[in-house]
């Protein structure tokens, strides 16, 4: 055994890694004992086991791409030299498997501690291209104060005043709360309503989180500059990182899901991270692009992926996995209606808005699927489709707009239901600008779930590097702003139960609206 260093041996290198590693652990025990004010006492789980489900049969294999192959003039090589052709042979298959070990997810449990990315801040390479995307007109205002002001009806007034007024974070601008390394792909809040407290995923699977209550400390500037923000940022996937959802009966776990094909828990109080999802066969290429859980059945997970499939899983059973192929397309965004869980609502490149019901399904094998209630197309390809718990559905288009759909009448379908292709069209239809480009994450409506004033509204990012919110009728509500916004806060969420808004942008920076 390697004798222990004295603190005066250790290099200044691990005296920063052990520095980062007790913070981290300081901010994650502060969550995590907040996290058990809101949740109640666990039942204990039944001694039963739970049924084993019908699982998907043998997933495709896909053979890793292999690079351009370069002919030997090009090469400068002559025609007979077999030694230098079988030389780049040699290059182009290790270049080869090295893009395919980038590819592969992570596995095995974790201590948050060993994955720790080091430092506050990092270098995102995007600042040059802000701004550059079709459309866009930063700074310019879709929604102004006069459109409040000559508001007639005296409650929507009111509420636009109140919406209008989440004043953006103000103890560090939004370049200086770096949450994650790289672009923002995904974010959440935790359910919890001490304080705002915000997980964000970014492209390479690095998961930040920002405790939205601190503050600066009180130093003499001309003494001790300002200092950063406290954020934590983990290594928990190897790819981008899709979605989170919080268990309504556990604050201290976050599910995380990645197109490395695994989802993943993480648990707060032990400071754990562990794959609870992914295929068999490790070498099976199966991107999630989105991860929902119903509030009434906290063990089931549902998830939808980029080869068109939607799929359940319980966490107390390993294998009980059930996918269903739904679209010949990607599914980029579904959800489930958070009163009714059995219904689900599909958006995919195909075009298409989809309602499934998981109460009847037919089929057998590859064929096996939930009964289709409806569908409606749009002219250009559907990016996410978000149930309210009132029954609407918003979806975002690339035919720039934004469609509300309205199921109030949900909670009454028998299983199997036929939705009437008039029911199935929308009854708002908004104007809103959707061509993110490049370098821009998708842009997709996300409701506030348990709203605590009964009001159904969901907030969307501008590509004008604003956050629009918006109301079930298709009336806008504000339009949040602030200082310091120098990028299209893409990544737009709204706190569950309270008017807290949060946006990510593509340099990894995040906006903070209370």
């Amino acid at each position: 055994m390697p004798a222990k260093k004295e603190p005066g041996d250790m290099s200044a290198f691990e005296r920063k890694r052990l520095e980062n590693i007790a913070a981290n652990r300081a901010i994650l025990t502060d969550i995590s004992v907040t996290a058990k004010k809101i949740i109640p006492d666990k039942p204990k789980p039944a001694k039963a086991a739970a049924p084993k489900r019908k699982s998907r049969g043998e997933q495709i294999k896909r053979e890793p791409s292999r690079p351009t192959r370069m002919s030997s003039r090009l090469a400068g090589l002559e025609a007979d030299n077999e030694t230098l052709k079988r030389k780049l042979e040699v290059e182009a298959e290790n270049q080869a498997e090295v893009a395919k070990a980038k590819k592969l997810r992570v596995v095995g449990d974790l201590n948050l501690g060993d994955i720790a990315v080091e430092g506050k801040k990092w270098s995102a390479g995007l600042d040059s291209l802000k701004g550059i995307v079709r459309g866009a007109q930063p700074g310019v205002r879709t929604f102004t104060e006069d459109d409040i002001q000559e508001t007639t009806d005296k409650s929507l007034k009111g509420l636009r005043l109140r919406m209008g007024g989440l004043k953006l974070y103000e103890h560090w601008l939004p370049n200086d709360i770096k949450i994650t390394p790289q672009r923002v792909y995904a974010l959440g809040f935790h359910p919890t309503e001490d304080k705002p407290i915000v997980f964000a995923g970014d492209k390479e699977g690095n998961m930040g989180v920002f405790d939205g209550s601190q503050k600066p400390p009180e130093v003499d500037d001309d003494e001790n500059p300002t200092s950063d923000p406290e954020i934590s940022a983990f290594k928990t996937h190897s790819r981008t990182i899709t979605s989170f959802v919080f268990p309504p009966t556990d604050g201290n776990t976050v599910y995380s899901s990645s197109y490395d094909s695994s989802i993943r828990k993480m648990d707060l109080e032990k400071g754990t991270s562990i794959q609870v999802f992914a295929p068999s066969d490790i070498d099976t290429d199966m991107p999630i692009s989105a991860l929902d859980m119903a509030h009434s059945e906290p063990n089931m997970l549902y998830f939808s992926t980029l080869d068109g499939g939607v799929g359940r899983y319980d966490v107390r059973a390993p294998g009980s996995e059930e996918i269903w192929t739904l679209s010949e397309q990607k599914i980029g965004g579904f959800s489930l209606h958070p009163l009714q869980p059995h219904l689900i609502a599909t958006a995919s490149l195909d075009r298409t808005m989809k309602i499934w019901d998981t109460r009847k399904i037919s089929g057998k094998g590859d064929l096996r699927h939930p009964a289709l209630l409806g569908e409606h197309e749009s002219r250009l390809s559907v990016s996410h489709a978000s149930w309210s718990a009132a029954g609407h559905i918003a979806t975002s288009s690339y035919d720039d707009t934004i469609k509300i759909y309205d199921f109030s009448d949900a909670s009454s379908w028998k299983a199997g239901h036929d939705i009437s292709a008039k029911a199935m069209q929308p009854k708002h239809k908004i104007h809103h600008n959707n061509q993110t480009g490049r370098w821009v994450t998708i842009l997709k409506p996300q409701w506030q779930r348990r709203p605590h004033d009964g009001i159904q509204k969901f907030v969307i990012a501008n590509m004008n590097r604003f956050v629009d919110v918006f109301a079930s009728d298709g009336s806008q509500l504000a339009q949040l702003d602030g200082e310091g916004i120098t990028a299209v806060p893409a990544v737009a969420h709204f706190h569950p139960t309270l008017d807290w808004v949060a946006g990510g942008n593509g340099s990894g920076k995040l906006c903070l609206w209370q």
